[in-house]
């Protein structure tokens, strides 16, 4: 069995109720079997107080004003304080820390949506890097397509590549991965799996040496130089947020914010709105690295935990287009706070943006479908 996660999962600590927000509110958690069966055995009182506060049919802790009806008014776990750390279910016990299963590798990542893990993302300065390791255990799945898988993981390889490449614009590297993954759906679409690694290999060279001679025709004017966005294409995929549910109001009210602030008011305003942003803190600022280090971790972060996911419903390109508009409205919903903040907004606020657009979409399957369908037909 393989092994893999990014070099700073280790450093993760959880706060407690230093945290600003709670990891026990706002989303369903459901129960693992075990647990249950667990919870069903436990015969005190506090076994009462259990057996009320759970949704046996659903397999899930009830809520009350969406908060776990565990959680008391410290924003702590009476159920963990009660019968210690080992009585948590799976899905708190190992929160923010997430496993995806393959055939023969489980990669673990952290959650964008916890503040400690968002912020150790967004303020890691150097590429992420991945440790492997191996054991003798060993699994076989019922059905895996492992020819897909490998050439998923060879095509993850190569957008790494692409994403890090630090001396490329990051709308490029955005706009050259989208491509990329438009060109391995068409494969898997028209059944030309026997096409897939040629594509792999030509953006392999592509991140190597292609992008010097296109950066040299950018110049000469003969190529396409990094796509602005369009106030017609970001008030469309606005509005893509409010078909999601909403799990917490303070989303709710950020949209609201976000439509006022930036698109109510038309497009010369908008337009005029991002140059001030981009030419003050963004693409076209001295922070200019600095804002694409940020965009280039998030979107490392979306890729990775992802991606691979492919091999189990086929959408290459909508995993992509996932990651790159996931980075796309982060740093659309920052600049809100800066426009309120009057031209002043921290990397705290930055990191706030970050782990609240998590919590809607990460703690939603019904957000991530209506999301990933959406990008589909996009």
């Amino acid at each position: 069995m393989r092994y893999m996660k990014p070099h700073y999962y280790d450093a993760f600590r959880c706060i407690a109720d230093q945290c600003p927000e709670t990891c026990c509110a706002g989303w369903q958690i459901v129960i693992d079997e075990d647990s249950l069966e667990k919870y069903s055995r436990i015969e005190n009182s506090f076994g009462n107080r259990i057996r009320n506060s759970v949704d046996w049919e659903e397999g899930i802790f009830y809520q009350y004003d969406k908060r776990c009806a565990f959680l008391n008014e410290q924003n702590l776990c009476d159920l963990q304080s009660e019968l210690g750390e080992e009585a948590l279910c799976d899905t708190c016990r190992r929160y923010p820390r997430h496993v995806e299963e393959y055939e023969g590798l489980r990669e673990y990542s952290l959650s964008l949506s916890c503040p400690v893990t968002a912020a150790m993302i967004l303020q890691e300065k150097e590429p992420v890097t991945f440790q492997e390791w191996e054991t003798n255990e060993e699994d076989e799945f019922e059905e895996f397509d492992f020819l897909m898988f490998t050439q998923l993981e060879d095509a993850r390889d190569v957008i790494f590549q692409i994403i890090q490449n630090r001396e490329i614009d990051l709308r490029i590297r955005m706009k050259k991965i989208l491509n990329f993954a438009r060109k391995l759906q068409s494969c898997i679409n028209e059944e030309r799996s026997y096409d897939v690694d040629g594509i792999i290999e030509f953006y392999r060279v592509w991140s190597e040496e292609g992008w010097r001679k296109d950066r040299e025709k950018e110049e000469n004017g003969e190529n396409e130089a990094a796509e602005e966005i369009t106030y017609d294409r970001m008030v469309k995929n606005f509005s893509v947020f409010y078909k999601m549910e909403h799990l917490h109001s303070k989303w709710t009210k950020r949209l609201d914010d976000t439509w006022k602030a930036l698109y109510e008011k038309g497009e010369s305003y908008y337009r005029d709105i991002w140059n001030q942003f981009h030419k003050a803190y963004g693409y076209h600022s001295v922070n200019k690295k600095e804002w694409e280090r940020i965009g280039e971790q998030l979107l490392m972060f979306f890729v990775y935990t992802y991606f691979c996911g492919a091999v189990y419903d086929d959408m290459i390109y909508t995993k992509i287009a996932l990651s790159v508009f996931s980075v796309v409205w982060i740093q659309e919903f920052f600049m809100v706070l800066w426009i309120t903040r009057q031209g002043k907004a921290s990397m705290e606020e930055m990191i706030e943006t970050a782990y609240s657009y998590a919590r809607e979409v990460e703690h939603s399957d019904l957000n991530l479908d209506i999301l990933e369908e959406w990008l589909d037909k996009a």
